[in-house]
């Protein structure tokens, strides 16, 4: 006996790609095309503006110049789906959104508090910065931690924070290597994160609505400050106007035998990367 599925249903492997092309079909014959850089992300240009169309899941955000055509993409929405039109963007996936008069703030201070809540830090103490200054963390650090599972769910939590917390890129990256075995010293490292946290909770990024499209990039790198393989650290951000658009900090591939090349490899990341 063969039963024939009609309709793909929630906790089939097929659902998801089944959902996004009957998704991709109704938004597509609105008139949007999907970006070349990110295929759930959708485009719509018009002599009136430019709209755009996230999609995460069954999520979405639809924002733009033209408010005729989001009523309408709203409308054909409608008519193949069952939505519901939660207004001006507020909140998405965790990350705040509040609208003023000069501009856009995003945060994520209800993540933060509910990440304070799961670690359950035994004092109220707060400090000034993420990690202590020119701390250099190994593998052989202290004892091994008996139980490794409430380190790797913290840090874990803490990697999805740095899409608002520019200041999370270099902890999340340093503690995020001991994951497999993690030890006291690493988890008192992390503990020290989480304090930070608490003293900086409403710390937000803003966009200005008065910005210029000009565009500048930053990059800067450490020299040999991996003890374990001497490699270094490359670091970059990338601002539109004024606005802080990306950020980033990841370990070299190789071992650099100078600062300067250790610069220019941070530089040869950040190009690649922005183009």
């Amino acid at each position: 006996m063969v039963c024939r599925l009609r309709r793909s249903l929630y906790g089939l492997k097929q659902a998801p790609r089944a959902w996004f092309e009957r998704f991709a079909s109704v938004v597509t014959a609105a008139g949007f095309s999907p970006s070349a850089h990110d295929p759930a992300l959708f485009v719509h240009t018009s002599p009136r503006g430019r709209t755009l169309l996230l999609l995460y899941v069954d999520d979405m955000i639809i924002t733009g110049d033209d408010p005729e055509y989001i009523a309408f993409v709203k409308a054909r929405l409608r008519d193949q789906f069952l939505i519901n039109d939660l207004g001006p963007l507020r909140y998405f996936l965790g990350i705040e959104v509040s609208s003023t008069s000069d501009g856009f703030y995003i945060s994520q201070e209800k993540y933060i508090q509910d990440l304070l809540a799961r670690a359950a830090l035994g004092d109220e103490r707060t400090v000034e910065t993420p990690m202590e200054l020119n701390v250099k963390l190994q593998p052989t650090n202290g004892d091994p931690l008996p139980d490794p599972t409430r380190y790797r769910h913290l840090v874990g939590s803490l990697v999805y924070l740095a899409v608002t917390r520019p200041d999370m890129s270099y902890p999340v990256h340093i503690l995020s290597q001991f994951v497999s075995a993690p030890t006291t010293v690493h988890y008192s490292h992390l503990l020290r994160v989480l304090r930070y946290l608490r003293g900086t909770i409403t710390r937000r990024l803003f966009f200005p609505r008065s910005s210029s499209l000009q565009l500048q990039c930053y990059s800067d790198a450490t020299w040999a400050s991996d003890p374990s393989d001497l490699r270094s650290l490359s670091a970059y951000c990338v601002f539109i106007g004024g606005s802080l658009i990306a950020w980033k900090t990841k370990k070299q591939t190789a071992v650099s035998r100078s600062s300067v090349e250790a610069e220019l490899r941070a530089m040869a990341l950040l190009t690649a990367e922005v183009t």
